[in-house]
């Protein structure tokens, strides 16, 4: 069974708080009752399906709608110039709403068809007739940059006026291309010290170059929206699987020129998301419903959903270390190719920060390459960039550690970057802790007894997320059945929720089964940030907490008056108000909150208001290990043991977060071992289904060993820190340097998938 290890003397003195509890949506998901977007009906609701490109480039010659509007039940068959968005610019994938003149991506949407049912909608699609002239394709980053290569955007890469989402507090260095449009679009280059004495200084180097593949994020749940207008003001509501409410109204509103306002957000219970749900087809839906004025469910199925979302990037890493005899690393040099898509996604300045900030070093050069592809736009995919960071540079450590024949853990110590040190950019590391996760693991069995047979090995590897923050505000009343609500703008997508009901709970001394969350929409509910970046409980139970405060600030003072005594003698304590020791006394919140309802004149009803905006982040860290065992013969990796630390801070719900650590442990395995989103040279997905595109079984999955560390965040409430992100971090480093330990050979790239690994030991022998 999986292990959890907490320090006993961390949750000594809370109540709820540090103490495993139940996921609050647990029963309504098991029992089929819980309702998705997919569940959601509405009167006069239709059915719509898009037309998506067959080709990765090509113009639209002409479109040929009369055989699908003649299909029973087809109510309109649009195409771009038919909708009220037909004079915006494309600027990104979520604007991208019907082709224009030409389409840039396999999967990009042509044509919406709205029928009374599913069935009729489908049937009309395949009587749309589009004719295309094929242009050429550039399929990858290398295509993009070479010296002959036709430009995407001749013009230069539209720019968007739409907000992206948050996903990590750093400061990030950009630079405009000046000259003739090129497919590269964006550079970015970070550098400290003089990186050639640096490298003069170095007794050792390790030089590698590592190709990395993008990743689908493979969420059970396809994207899905309910678009319904109202006619009588002009607005829209979206029922929708997001991960951000507000980014997505503010997105719609732009896009259809409503104030943000008119446009209401209503987030569904989310069936997974992993960085991808922010936004993608809720325009789509909202320009064809807000047009035909009725309201429209859009739904994708899953091969549309591969096709025609936002990925993780795929990468090439060029990197360079270099290491005096004694063991300090001297030098850093990395040049970073992204592959972005057709509309770019700016992250470039995020993967240098990601690849050198773990390690202390004086000289660094970092440059990073961002580069258009006839791709569907590229996106966030949990921790976007720092599986694949981690991948290059804990490769890369491992080997300068074998060629200064030190040990691996040693050798990282020496060198692991600390509280004040500064990351790439020059900006120090605020409450670092990868130095504690990684001194553990040193005392951890599984590295001081290890041993390992024939084809057998260990290896480990260590990350860190920087993890962002936001402002936010949360609402707490008090109700005359003792319930006390809390209500909150954020998306629950990763059981927050259930530890959020345990801070309310903990400051007025009720059960957490006496706390109700409710999650409001954009027009009730308090703001708060989207649900990426590991920020929600790092900002939202702030605001929590200061709404239950105030809330009990105001049940104390009632107190006060019906006791008659002074509000330092008073406790709150299961429940009820009562004099210090005297129990007796206690008077039960549900009472207090009825006399507050009902005495004219009096204290009126019980209900606080909190807020929160955070000055710093606090990173998140791990350190991982993995014992595999290495079939020479066919090249099957099976993983035996794996062990993730982790510094979460203070873990508010520890069921919770173990939860986290395994499952993104299961996603950096995919990443590193299973999963390869390709393209082949016309730009088709060689992995366009689940029948093709490879994600770790039940059975491919180890026991994970989850041990916490509470190492309390200076800034987070009660200590606590991102904790979603870092545990994906890993994975694909963590079994590289098994495999590297186990059979002696180092692959370079993901995923190592069998044929790989089997080439690579052959061509050793």
């Amino acid at each position: 069974m999986p292990v959890t290890a907490i320090r006993e003397e961390d949750v000594k003195d809370t109540q709820y708080l540090g103490k495993p509890r139940k996921l609050l949506e647990g029963l309504g998901k098991i029992s089929g009752l819980t309702r998705y977007t997919g569940d959601i009906t509405v009167p006069g609701m239709l059915h719509m399906r898009p037309l998506l490109s067959p080709y990765g480039h090509a113009k639209i010659i002409s479109i040929d709608k009369g055989a699908a509007e003649k299909v029973p039940g087809v109510v309109a068959v649009l195409s771009a110039e038919d909708l009220v968005t037909r004079e915006r610019t494309i600027t990104s994938r979520s604007d991208a709403i019907l082709a224009k003149d030409k389409v840039l991506f396999v999967g990009q949407p042509v044509v919406a068809v709205v029928a009374e049912t599913e069935a009729a909608a489908a049937d009309g699609l395949e009587k749309v007739v589009v004719k295309y002239e094929e242009l050429p394709v550039i399929s990858n980053h290398k295509k993009a940059m070479a010296a002959d290569a036709h430009v995407i955007w001749p013009e230069g890469l539209p720019s968007s006026d739409i907000e992206e989402i948050t996903h990590a507090a750093v400061e990030e260095q950009k630079s405009e291309l000046e000259g003739a449009p090129s497919n590269v679009y964006k550079t970015s280059k970070y550098e400290r010290g003089d990186i050639e004495a640096g490298f003069a200084e170095a007794d050792v180097t390790v030089e590698q170059s590592y190709d990395l593949a993008a990743a689908y994020q493979g969420y059970m749940e396809t994207h899905s929206v309910v678009a319904e207008p109202n006619p009588l003001d002009g607005g829209i509501t979206l029922h929708t699987s997001t991960q951000g409410q507000f980014g997505v109204r503010n997105k719609v509103a732009s896009i259809l020129g409503l104030k943000q306002g008119k446009v209401r957000v209503i987030p569904m219970t989310v069936g997974g998301g992993f960085g991808s749900k922010y936004g993608t087809i809720e325009p789509l839906a909202a320009a064809v419903a807000y047009t035909i004025n009725k309201p429209v469910r859009l739904m994708l199925s899953r091969s549309e959903d591969l096709q025609t979302t936002t990925p993780g990037p795929a990468a090439a890493i060029n990197l360079k270390l270099g290491a005096k005899q004694d063991g300090t690393i001297c030098a850093i040099q990395a040049d970073i190719t992204l592959d972005a898509g057709v509309f770019g996604f700016e992250f470039g300045g995020l993967w240098p920060l990601l690849l050198g900030s773990n390690y202390k070093v004086g000289n660094l050069l970092m440059n990073t390459t961002e580069v258009i592809t006839n791709k569907s736009e590229t996106g966030a995919y949990r921790a976007p960039g720092a599986p694949h960071t981690t991948f290059a540079m804990e490769s890369s450590i491992d080997e300068l550690a074998r060629k200064l024949n030190m040990d691996p853990v040693e050798f990282r110590l020496k060198n692991l970057s600390e509280t004040g040190d500064p990351m790439v950019n020059g900006q120090p590391w605020p409450s670092l802790g990868i130095r504690t996760c990684l001194e553990a693991l040193k005392e951890h069995p599984a590295w001081t007894e290890r041993s390992t047979g024939e084809d057998e090995g260990i290896g480990i590897a260590v990350s860190s997320w920087p993890c962002a923050f936001s402002p936010s505000a949360s609402v707490c009343r008090l109700d005359t059945d003792g319930t006390v609500r809390v209500q909150v703008g954020s998306v629950d997508i990763s059981g927050v929720n259930s530890s959020l009901v345990l801070v309310a709970a903990e400051v007025l001394g009720v059960n957490p089964d006496d706390v109700e969350l409710i999650q409001g929409d954009t027009n009730m509910g308090p703001f708060a940030p989207g649900s990426g970046g590991s920020q929600v409980t790092y900002s939202v139970s702030g605001a929590v907490e200061a709404a239950a405060q105030e809330v009990r600030t105001q049940v104390l003072e009632l107190a006060a008056e019906q006791l008659e005594a002074r509000l330092e003698d008073l406790e709150l304590k299961d429940g009820a108000v009562q004099v210090k020791g005297v129990p007796s006394s206690a008077i039960k919140l549900a009472k207090l909150a009825s006399i507050a309802e009902t005495t004219a004149g009096g204290h009126g009803p019980i209900i606080g208001e909190g807020r929160s905006a955070i000055e710093k982040n606090a990173p998140g860290t791990i350190a991982h290990l993995a014992k595999v065992a290495v079939d020479r013969d066919t090249g099957q990796v099976k993983i035996k043991q794996y062990v993730a630390i982790q510094d979460v801070g203070f873990a508010l719900n520890p069921m919770m977060v173990e939860g986290q650590i395994h499952g993104g442990v299961v996603q950096g395995l995919g990443m590193g071992i299973f999963e390869d989103f390709g393209y082949d040279d016309n730009g088709q997905l060689t992995g366009g289904s689940f029948m093709d595109y490879a994600m770790p079984r039940a059975t491919d999955v180890p026991n994970i060993e989850a041990i916490l560390l509470n190492n309390p965040s200076p800034h987070g409430p009660f200590g606590a820190r991102g904790v979603g992100e870092p545990p994906i971090t890993a994975g694909g480093a963590v079994i590289a340097n098994a495999i590297r330990d186990a059979v002696g050979v180092r692959v370079p790239q993901t995923p190592i998938k069998p044929p790989v690994l089997w080439k690579a030991i052959s061509e050793q022998s």
